[in-house]
């Protein structure tokens, strides 16, 4: 640093250790908030059911028995709340923003918890909804969290990379569909993972069959499953496969996905809740 440094790197020429030294973005959490693991759940596109993926995570996770907690960074796309039932705005204090609680105990903090009306649209650039999301982690007061999962947006834009450069983000589960043209869209997401150097923990393929209620046959309705191989060529150590159901459908409309037991994510929560 120069003897007549004024401080204002915005208008120093200077090649000085304080403006060549690596700069973090990594936000902080309030004070007195803790959370110790977090896994975002990201797809290359939407409409392949990752909320729905995330909510079942979540509630898989509490009912082990660990303090779970849900960030919905899919901001102008916000579901989560209704999945749980959960309605109202979120209250704050000095401190920082309370999450709204679900029946089972999870945290959750979503766009629509700010909002007067849960139908308001969210009309912001890019930049307003990628700090948004940083506040939702950093001003929340999240309480003593074992496991959260960060709800992403679709796609690699602003959010993706604010999430993954200002949260500690331990693993990433990728979302998708049996479709070529999703299988391709994955790709994307996958290398966006290893460019930001975070290792992809697990892949769920979602509508990955239907069977049959009355002679129990299987139908593959959006084609052929492509789960393992491209666990294998991605070398994602663990692949789930989940089915088209009417009742998970009724159950997320209705607020209560946390009844659901499922045996279809079993593995991939024994992977990552260690």
């Amino acid at each position: 640093m120069s003897e007549n440094c004024t401080h204002n790197c915005e208008t120093c020429g200077s090649d000085c250790a304080s403006r060549t030294a690596p700069q973090s973005f990594r936000a902080e959490l309030a004070k007195g908030a803790s959370v110790k693991k977090v896994y975002a759940v990201v797809s290359g596109k939407g409409g392949v059911g990752k909320s729905l993926v995330t909510s079942l995570l979540a509630a898989g996770t509490q009912k082990r028995g660990f303090r779970t907690a849900i960030l919905d960074a899919d901001i102008t796309g916000p579901s989560i709340p209704r999945a749980f039932a959960i309605h109202g705005r979120a209250e704050g204090c000095e401190a920082g923003i309370l999450p709204k609680v679900s029946a089972t105990g999870i945290q959750i903090m979503s766009a629509n918890l700010l909002l007067e009306h849960e139908s308001d649209p969210v009309v912001w650039r890019g930049p307003v909804i990628a700090g948004a999301v940083k506040q939702f982690w950093s001003e929340t007061l999240w309480d003593a969290v074992d496991y959260m999962y960060v709800d992403m947006p679709p796609g690699t834009g602003d959010v993706p990379l604010t999430v993954f450069q200002s949260l500690p983000v331990d693993g990433i589960i990728l979302v998708t569909t049996p479709q070529e043209l999703v299988t391709m869209i994955v790709e994307k997401a996958e290398k966006m993972a290893r460019l930001m150097k975070i290792p992809v923990v697990g892949l769920v393929e979602n509508m990955a069959y239907f069977r049959c209620p009355d002679c129990g046959k299987v139908h593959r309705l959006f084609g052929e499953s492509h789960a393992e191989a491209q666990a294998k060529a991605y070398g994602i150590p663990v692949c789930a496969s989940l089915p088209i159901d009417p009742a998970v459908t009724r159950a997320v409309d209705q607020g209560s996905v946390e009844r659901l037991e499922l045996p279809w994510l079993d593995g991939l929560l024994d992977g990552l809740l260690n």
